[in-house]
């Protein structure tokens, strides 16, 4: 018995429909896996405690002092609370008379560093002053803002 063109034309249809079932349930396959690797990869990185930074006081008052003896120093003491070595990336004053000096090394968990914060009112104008150091890290919450405020006289 002979094929007919429509016989043929059936089979080759089939043909390539079970070829491209073949070729979706591998590519599902492969995206469950995608899928169930990535959940993983997740949870592995939130499972991890990382470092956290705890400041003993987040505010220093210079309290009054004169325009003579304009340049004042106070030191945040700081402890990584976290379970990950803490480290400083940056720490950034608000203006360029208040400088801060912070520890570059990563500081281990449980163990504490500090950061020295100096401000230079010369030229300043007299009365009382805010200002603001940002600092950046590593840890569980990346920004900290120290303030240091005071009221200079004549």
């Amino acid at each position: 018995m002979e094929e007919t063109p429509f016989v043929r034309i059936i089979k080759i249809k089939q043909y390539f429909c079970v070829k491209e079932t073949n070729k979706t349930i591998t590519d599902m396959k492969k995206l469950i896996l995608f899928a169930l690797l990535l959940i993983g990869s997740i949870t592995t990185a939130f499972a991890q405690n990382p470092a956290e930074i705890k400041f003993s006081s987040l505010t220093y008052d210079f309290g009054k002092f004169s325009e003579k003896d304009p340049v004042k120093t106070c030191k945040f003491t700081f402890t990584n609370v976290g379970e990950q070595p803490l480290v400083i990336n940056q720490a950034v004053a608000s203006c360029g008379c208040t400088v801060p000096k912070y520890t570059k090394e990563p500081i281990l968990p449980g163990k504490s560093g500090e950061i020295e914060v100096t401000y230079n009112g010369a030229g300043k104008a007299l009365g009382h002053f805010k200002k603001s150091i940002t600092v950046r890290t590593n840890g569980k919450v990346e920004i900290t803002r120290l303030y240091i405020e005071g009221e200079m006289e004549e």
